[in-house]
């Protein structure tokens, strides 16, 4: 390819990335991204001048967040390569899990690009559900997949991580790379530490993950870094109707645990009450 060939390929339409509400394409796209200059800034300095209005910027993109999410049905986060191919065992599994969850009435959320991404968007989108992308900028960037109705641009990752467990009853997660790995495990040790209660975390692909189970198995729990029961938060199946069920009875069963505890509330609240209005009982 020439240089003039290679200059005409780089101003093609596809190279853009987003920032929020705006987008760059071509020679305004810079060589970083937001969460490489806020990790790579080391100086005290840089504090006093752009790390203070960076928290502004972070503090924006949770209010966006919450803002645009909060009317959002009960939902599902799916993650997954977006390597994959889209006729891939896993994109095939994918694209019926979005439909099927949207059959079962929730909304289905993604990472919002390729590969995994957009199969589970796609068949969410084909069954009529609502399709949601949670987009991040990289310095490959991707784009929001065509089959997301509802999309958001994040600049950093803590943030976009955030919503992913704030809005979702539950996380599947198919082959995937680092990335994957990343949400399996803080999905993992948020539920292991108690900061989320009754979170289905379910993986679809047995022949992919029944290695790491295995792991987790003999060597971390063999070894004591992790309890027996911590091997239950996990769910592992290759039925796409067995992972829509397994999230929709734990979410029946949170639902019976909080009506519980609000009937528990009411009736303590009664009794102290008449306890004050006749205090001779």
């Amino acid at each position: 390819m020439s240089n003039s060939d290679r200059r005409d390929a780089r101003r093609g339409p596809g190279r853009e990335r987003h920032r929020g509400a705006v987008t760059l394409r071509r020679g305004a796209i810079p060589n970083s991204t937001a969460d490489q200059r806020l990790l790579d800034s080391r100086e005290r300095s840089d504090w006093k001048t752009k790390d203070a209005w960076r928290a502004l910027r972070i503090l924006s993109e949770f209010v966006e967040g919450f803002d645009t999410l909060a009317d959002l049905p009960p939902a599902v986060s799916v993650f997954g390569s977006a390597r994959s191919k889209p006729d891939s065992p896993e994109c095939q599994l994918a694209e019926s899990l979005g439909a099927a969850l949207a059959d079962a009435g929730y909304a289905v959320i993604t990472g919002g690009g390729p590969g995994v991404m957009e199969a589970a968007n796609r068949g969410a989108s084909e069954a009529g559900g609502l399709s949601v992308g949670l987009g991040i900028e990289l310095p490959f960037e991707q784009g929001i997949n065509e089959w997301v109705d509802l999309a958001i641009d994040f600049r950093y990752f803590f943030a976009r991580k955030t919503m992913f467990v704030k809005y979702a009853q539950a996380f599947v997660v198919l082959p995937g790379g680092f990335g994957t790995m990343d949400e399996l495990f803080e999905a993992l040790t948020l539920v292991q530490t108690g900061k989320v209660t009754r979170f289905p975390v379910v993986l679809m692909g047995t022949a992919y993950w029944r290695g790491l189970l295995d792991w987790l198995r003999d060597t971390m729990a063999a070894d004591g870094k992790i309890g027996p029961v911590d091997l239950e938060l996990i769910c592992l199946t290759d039925d796409v109707h067995a992972a829509v069920r397994h999230i929709v009875e734990a979410e029946a069963a949170l639902s019976a645990e909080q009506e519980a505890v609000r009937a528990e509330s009411v009736a303590r609240t009664a009794a102290d009450q008449q306890e004050a209005a006749d205090p001779s009982r």
